[in-house]
């Protein structure tokens, strides 16, 4: 049975605070833990009232405190938004908190706009070409420290916190080939290269001390729900807010709508359902008929799955369906 994982936003629904949405993260979480998920991971963004993952370290320690046994990491830290000094120091703490539970999942990109990334204090022009070299300094601080070394982080040094590279593009999969990292794709927002880039993230693989064979997993969106209908309804929700970002005016997580063709114009539809064309929503039945295509046809060593919902007992019911569909495959 392939392992199945959840990829959180901690998403704040209209009217609802980022309290709510801590605790709707937690019920999640252990949700999740009870129905044998492998890992949730949280996920960094920045100026967007509809998430509240940004001090994603902060929330990774929150749910894990309210977990028992499932990995709790990020999906991911935005390395070129930190010194990789602070993110071992971060990191290694967690990982002294709960040991064998922390993953390190990290981005190149700011997981913001360009106005919050200058409130950031980010060097625009260069932060990102130094991505490759911020994964290796975050990887030394990690090492276990020579003799008469100076400069040591900690906690962090010396603790086996595993780094994964995650990306929506071939940049990041053949860094993640190179190191010999496991490689998470973004493929529930940018699917357009994810068969290239596994493709060519499992044939340039070299083996690493952390990892022997290439890993890689594939996140996808699953709305689940008792009919076809109601949970295309429920997906309605995502598809406002990809809209929104398009114009714009990103905000808090928005009600289902009942006809989301009178909402969008035909160029933002049409952006909308490119970026989102790995979604399942449906019933089990169909969830799990457009599940194993998918899974046959790429055969991803893990399964992330994502979905902005409106109401959060509708994303753990759905949660249910994903379980469910998982015996079966």
């Amino acid at each position: 049975m392939i392992p199945f994982s959840i990829l959180d936003l901690a998403p704040v629904a209209k009217g609802s605070t980022a309290t709510d949405a801590f605790r709707n993260s937690v019920e999640l979480a252990q949700e999740a833990e009870r129905l044998g998920f492998q890992r949730v991971w949280l996920a960094e963004h920045h100026g967007m009232q509809g998430i509240a993952s940004a001090a994603t370290a902060v929330v990774i320690g929150h749910i894990a405190s309210a977990t028992k046994r499932i990995r709790v990491g990020s999906g991911g830290i935005m390395l070129p938004n930190h010194a990789p000094f602070i993110i071992a120091e971060q990191f290694g703490t967690l990982n002294a908190l709960f040991p064998g539970r922390i993953d390190l999942g990290l981005g190149r990109a700011p997981g913001t706009d360009q106005a919050t990334a200058q409130a950031l204090r980010r060097d625009l022009n260069a932060s990102a070409d130094r991505f490759p070299a911020d994964v290796q300094e975050l990887q030394h601080w990690f090492t276990t420290p020579e003799p008469g070394q100076k400069i040591i982080a900690f906690p962090g040094a010396g603790e086996q916190v595993p780094i994964w590279l995650l990306g929506s593009s071939l940049f990041s999969a053949q860094l993640a080939a190179h190191l010999g990292l496991p490689f998470a794709f973004a493929s529930h927002f940018a699917p357009e290269h994810m068969a290239q880039a596994i493709t060519l993230y499992r044939s340039r693989f070299q083996p690493s001390e952390q990892l022997e064979k290439p890993y890689a997993m594939l996140t996808v969106n699953i709305f689940g729900a008792d009919s076809d209908a109601e949970a295309r309804r429920l997906f309605t929700s995502m598809q406002v807010q990809f809209v929104n970002l398009v114009r714009g005016m990103p905000g808090q997580v928005q009600p289902p709508v009942d006809n989301i063709d009178t909402y969008w114009s035909p160029q933002e539809k049409a952006w909308v359902e490119k970026s989102l064309a790995r979604s399942f929503v449906g019933s089990a039945d169909t969830v799990e008929l457009g599940l194993r295509a998918f899974l046959d046809e790429f055969k991803p060593d893990e399964l992330m799955i994502s979905g902005h919902f409106f109401d959060p007992a509708a994303r753990l019911k759905s949660l249910r369906i994903a379980a469910k569909v998982r015996e079966k495959i």
